[in-house]
């Protein structure tokens, strides 16, 4: 399993609004609402990854929900 559809069951089971995409330069970019004890226990299971993925940084920014979210989806 990809590492952006690993996040998407991850984000989909804790019933998380957002989205997770790949960027440019390689790296990986999540946005996620809900409640906060769930967006903490989603950070630290991305953090260890899928299986066999190497999650090398993840960098946590929190900031207020804006509710524009109606799911959580992968972004090309």
């Amino acid at each position: 399993m990809g590492f952006r559809y690993f996040v998407l069951r991850a984000a989909r089971t804790a019933e998380l609004t957002g989205f997770v995409k790949n960027l440019r330069d390689g790296s990986v970019e999540i946005v996620a609402e809900g409640p906060r004890e769930e967006l903490e226990r989603f950070a630290r299971d991305i953090s260890e990854g899928p299986g066999r993925g190497l999650v090398r940084d993840v960098q946590v920014k929190w900031t207020e929900s804006t509710g524009e979210f109606e799911s959580f989806d992968v972004g090309f």
